[in-house]
């Protein structure tokens, strides 16, 4: 089952007919939605797919806090880390959405740095996420580190700063360089490498062991793209 993960900003009420549109390619292959249950984003998500009485969705949210679930869909209760409700009490679900997810779909406010910490994640475990950025109206597709770097570098250093310094120290996976480097664009070039060749090396693995799940994936990114969606093997290891 291939799902995909649609998160984003509380402050975005309302979806726009760009990521209507989007979301109708996602309920036109049948593709199975994760969702919060925030006010926002996740609420105005909620709304609308229940406006598609579409079925394949599953709400996540932190046990003992769980807000809106606009379609009665099938509830996932995530135990909290702690009680005091700041982000990282949040994020528990989030984690387990990124876990769990095929594909990503963020829609963003140009400010919220937890919805870029879902793309990190998301691309950190080497899958595709989609952020559609409200103040310029634009969709970004993106598949690795490279495209990671260039999403950051349109929006600022201060952005930067304020993802980097949200990552606690569980974000951070062995080898620490080449996590880093999708934080810091002013690493080594023999770091860059080795990271962009592990992500080539997993995927094309992944394609010889499973191709038909690669396919699958690989569709499913191209839905919420909406377009031809590139394949594992178009992951560059060069500059």
């Amino acid at each position: 089952m291939i799902k995909v993960f649609i998160g984003g900003s509380r402050r975005i009420s309302r979806l726009n007919a760009e990521v209507r549109n989007r979301i109708d390619g996602i309920i036109e292959k049948r593709l199975h939605v994760l969702v919060g249950d925030a006010n926002g984003a996740d609420k105005a998500v909620q709304h609308y797919l229940k406006s598609r009485q579409y079925a394949e969705v599953e709400v996540f949210c932190v046990e003992g806090s769980c807000r809106n679930n606009a379609g009665n869909w099938p509830l996932r209760a995530i135990p909290a880390p702690n009680h005091k409700k700041d982000f990282r009490y949040y994020e528990a679900k989030d984690k387990v959405m990124t876990d769990e997810a095929s594909v990503g779909f963020m829609i963003w406010d140009g400010k919220s740095v937890g919805t870029l910490m879902n793309a990190f994640r998301l691309i950190n475990q080497h899958k595709k996420v989609v952020v559609y950025a409200v103040p310029v109206k634009g969709f970004s597709n993106l598949k690795d580190e490279t495209d990671w770097e260039k999403f950051l570098a349109r929006f600022g250093k201060d952005l930067r700063r304020r993802v980097e310094g949200r990552a606690g120290a569980d974000e951070w996976k062995s080898p620490s360089t080449s996590q880093a480097s999708l934080f810091s664009a002013d690493v080594a070039t023999s770091e860059k490498y080795w990271y962009r060749s592990k992500v080539f090396t997993w995927a094309h693995q992944k394609e010889k062991s499973d191709p038909d799940e690669s396919r699958v994936r690989v569709g499913a990114f191209s839905v919420v793209t909406g377009g031809r969606a590139p394949s594992f093997h178009d992951l560059s290891v060069g500059e």
